[in-house]
């Protein structure tokens, strides 16, 4: 068979049975009663939901809606539309507050007016990285927009952007927690909702969302995803929608922040990079020129490399077995 889009089709019904059987035995093993997960109405979010009350059943399953300040209302909007789908129990947990605590909001505006004098906190605004036509080192700038109108892009220096990463990283620890306070008080697990892009890439913040007790769709392009989507029937609401990070005041796609590249592109290269397809093949079935394909597989191994920690284990002096 040729490299392109079909590379990437999979039996959705037998691996739904594989990913139930996978999902029942954790139970069993750890002796919990169900699962928890964050609904964000994002496709990600919604086919594990989706799946895991095929393997379990509704009653199993629970879900936990979390906007804060900085939510596009249709994210809420479309998790509850997912809920009342799956016939799923779902609690509404306002997030905001917790942050405006934390200082989350303060301080990354505080990092942006360093680089926007003109900047407060009535402006919106976004990270973006440079695009799929840059072949140089990856750097982020902000864009902003002010409450007339107005739009400002400017690089960002290292420091404002770590200022700016670490408060916005408080959104996804924040969320952690009120999960797992679900899951101990229902006596439930976590489950992740990273697709392969995400897991592979780094794509999660460490003890935040890169945290679960199983993370059922890790294994899955986000191509395989929104076919999973269409198989398992959910709304088309949620099926159309494209991928955002929902976590900067400003629209965002996640293209624009961190891959570059729209999933359906960066699938293939991933996908041949995995299983070394000539990069002549790779740049016919992408529409990319051999050029880029190089600079996309270079990127690859790079976010693997700088992102590796986010993988690893605590690190022990020595290993500690069972006293048995």
């Amino acid at each position: 068979m040729s490299f392109g889009p079909d590379s990437l089709k999979i039996d959705c019904e037998r691996e739904a049975v594989r990913i139930g059987e996978v999902l029942k035995r954790t139970l069993r093993e750890t002796r919990r009663k169900g699962i928890v997960l964050g609904l964000s109405g994002g496709i990600d979010s919604s086919v594990t939901a989706a799946l895991a009350v095929r393997a379990l059943g509704a009653e199993r399953v629970f879900g936990v809606f979390m906007p804060e300040a900085d939510s596009d209302p249709e994210s809420l909007a479309l998790g509850r539309e997912l809920a009342a789908h799956l016939g799923l129990r779902a609690e509404l947990e306002d997030i905001a507050p917790a942050l405006a605590a934390l200082r989350c909001y303060e301080r990354r505006n505080d990092a942006v007016a360093r680089v926007i004098p003109d900047f407060t906190p009535e402006w919106k605004f976004k990270l973006v990285l440079p695009g799929p036509g840059h072949q140089g080192l990856n750097f982020f700038s902000v864009v902003a927009r002010s409450p007339d109108g107005r739009e400002v892009r400017e690089r960002l220096p290292l420091d404002a952007y770590l200022a700016i990463v670490a408060a916005t990283n408080f959104k996804q620890r924040i969320r952690k927690s009120v999960e797992y306070h679900w899951a101990d008080r229902l006596h439930f697990l976590v489950a992740g909702t990273p697709n392969r892009l995400e897991h592979d890439q780094g794509f999660f913040v460490k003890q935040g969302d890169g945290v679960a007790d199983v993370k059922p769709i890790a294994h899955l392009y986000k191509t395989q995803v929104y076919a999973f989507a269409a198989f398992l029937e959910l709304p088309a609401s949620i099926q159309s929608r494209p991928p955002t990070t929902d976590t900067y005041s400003l629209p965002q796609g996640q293209d624009e922040f961190y891959f570059s590249l729209p999933y359906s592109q960066l699938d293939l290269c991933l996908y041949a990079h995995n299983h070394q397809v000539p990069v002549e093949e790779v740049a016919k079935a992408t529409g990319l020129t051999e050029s880029q394909v190089l600079h996309v597989f270079k990127d690859i191994d790079t976010k693997r490399s700088t992102t590796r920690y986010l993988h690893k284990r605590p690190v022990l002096v020595e290993e500690i077995t069972d006293a048995g």
